[in-house]
């Protein structure tokens, strides 16, 4: 497995151009439908996501942000740490009295239907981002990622010959996309994957083992162990 460091200079390299291609030979418009911003089923007539009108259980939005990304929102709307992000739920436990143990990385907040907190939906079925002009690297390539080592597990079928660009199931793929659309949809997903080699290095030389006590979570990020609230972990 080539290390994280062969993979950061991997995406460093990336052709610009040629990202844009593969966006531009499958194209691509948003339709503002809202399946990437909320829970993968409906919340129904319930306010809590656990409790299902159907029966079954919501998955809420998981949405990746950096540390930057979130004191950028923060910034942007006076927000508190706790309204932007959340633990990562990946290898959390379930605790008497809720989450417990260490993740890796801080996921988007969710509301109580498990949709991202700055979704918001119009009378027509129409949705909109709240923070459409500060939203995370994550948001702004969807449904495009790219397959390096150390990235986010990419999703879908390939787009490119080289297996490289993946798009994402998504209603709005297969639409036409002018050529300056596609190249910066290239740069953003470009610059989300430096960004996260560069988070995924910073976690592992910032990494400190920690031993949290029942019912606490660590969140381990490159800027080091914090807690829920994004206050350093001591």
């Amino acid at each position: 497995m080539d290390s994280l460091e062969t993979e950061l200079e991997r995406a460093r390299a990336l052709d610009e151009a040629a990202l844009a291609d593969a966006i531009e030979t499958i194209g691509f418009e948003c339709t503002r439908c809202g399946a990437c911003c909320k829970a993968e089923s409906a919340c129904g007539e319930s306010a809590d996501a656990s409790d299902q009108s159907d029966g079954t259980e919501a998955e809420p939005h998981t949405a990746t942000v950096f540390p930057d990304e979130i004191r950028q929102l923060q910034a942007a709307g006076e927000y508190d740490f706790r309204d932007v992000a959340r633990p990562m739920p990946y290898g959390l436990a379930d605790g008497p009295d809720g989450p417990e143990g260490e993740t890796f990385e801080w996921a988007l907040q969710t509301d109580d239907c498990g949709d991202c907190t700055f979704y918001a939906e119009g009378d027509d079925g129409t949705g909109a981002c709240t923070v459409h002009g500060d939203r995370p690297l994550i948001c702004r390539t969807y449904p495009f990622s790219v397959a390096l080592g150390g990235t986010s597990q990419p999703m879908g079928e390939a787009v490119d010959e080289e297996g490289m660009v993946r798009a994402h199931e998504c209603e709005g793929l297969g639409r036409d996309i002018d050529r300056d659309d596609a190249e910066e949809l290239a740069t953003a997903l470009k610059e989300r994957a430096v960004r996260e080699l560069e988070e995924a290095i910073g976690v592992r030389d910032n990494y400190r083992p920690v031993d949290p006590s029942a019912g606490q979570v660590v969140v381990h990020d490159s800027e080091g162990a914090k807690r829920p609230d994004g206050s350093p972990y001591e």
